[in-house]
């Protein structure tokens, strides 16, 4: 038997480098966009558009789209595609080195799965982003939905100011070459009205980062650092939560709760 050829080439490695797994199965395609619920009027930023496979779709359902694709090879096939769209704008660059638009704007896309924590950072500091609909592993959407009845740091933190939810998934059998797990669509989205004032975020963020020091093991440990023991255990009681309760097992309903009553005045 003729030994196998191990050999990679320049695309084998680039594709690793980069995390491009393409989604190229039409229902699974579909499905996505329709998650994304593209404004018709409004403008779109694709990230990681890859070869076009999601922005054909996209652009026919969305004002005016800029597909980012920043490896040359696929980028220069997803010029080709680009130019046939005339509400499509296509940009050979890092998507997190971009600017945010300084208009309502939503992002959509095929996310590097090593990138991922980036994407999402760069979405949640972006002042006019409307919604973020993004294909990540499926654990990661899991665990930033509380889908294993643990919530995280980032979404507690955002929670006021953004809904997050799964918005389905994807076999890793629609995506070639096939990855090891499969993908979750996660849809972030700011709240048209936030749950607490602007001027009570900083503090509802320091409550938090305070809760998930770690201190004790527990919430009311972290807690008690900075509030009166007698006034925690009475906001603890009033919102039903054990104060031996690992901190992410809170949810975040529960942390608005603990933070109207401890900052009652």
């Amino acid at each position: 038997m003729a030994p196998r050829c191990t050999r990679t080439t320049e695309r084998d490695r680039s594709r690793r480098v980069l995390s491009q797994n393409f989604l190229t199965d039409p229902a699974a395609v579909a499905r996505f966009v329709d998650a994304a619920r593209p404004d018709p009027h409004g403008l779109v930023l694709e990230v990681g558009a890859g070869r076009g496979q999601l922005t054909r779709p996209l652009a026919a359902r969305c004002g005016r789209l800029t597909a980012y694709e920043v490896d040359p090879v696929a980028g220069a096939e997803l010029a080709r595609v680009c130019a046939t769209l005339p509400n499509v704008t296509h940009r050979q660059a890092d998507f997190l080195a971009t600017v945010a638009p300084g208009e309502e704007f939503c992002v959509v896309g095929n996310i590097p799965w090593s990138l991922t924590a980036a994407v999402v950072r760069w979405c949640l500091a972006a002042p006019r982003l409307r919604a973020a609909t993004l294909l990540t592993q499926l654990e990661y959407a899991r665990r930033r939905t509380g889908a294993y009845g643990r919530w995280t740091r980032l979404t507690v933190l955002s929670w006021p100011e953004f809904d997050w939810r799964l918005a389905g998934w994807v076999s890793r059998t629609a995506f070639r070459p096939v990855p090891r797990v499969d993908a979750g669509m996660l849809r972030v989205e700011r709240r048209a009205t936030p749950l607490l004032p602007p001027r009570a975020l900083p503090a509802y963020r320091r409550m938090v980062e305070l809760g998930f020091g770690g201190v004790g093991g527990s919430l009311a440990a972290s807690l008690a650092r900075e509030h009166p023991k007698g006034r925690l255990a009475a906001a603890l009681r009033a919102s039903r939560l054990d104060p031996d309760l690992p901190v992410g097992h809170v949810w975040p309903e529960q942390w608005l709760v603990l933070y109207r009553l401890l900052h009652a005045r």
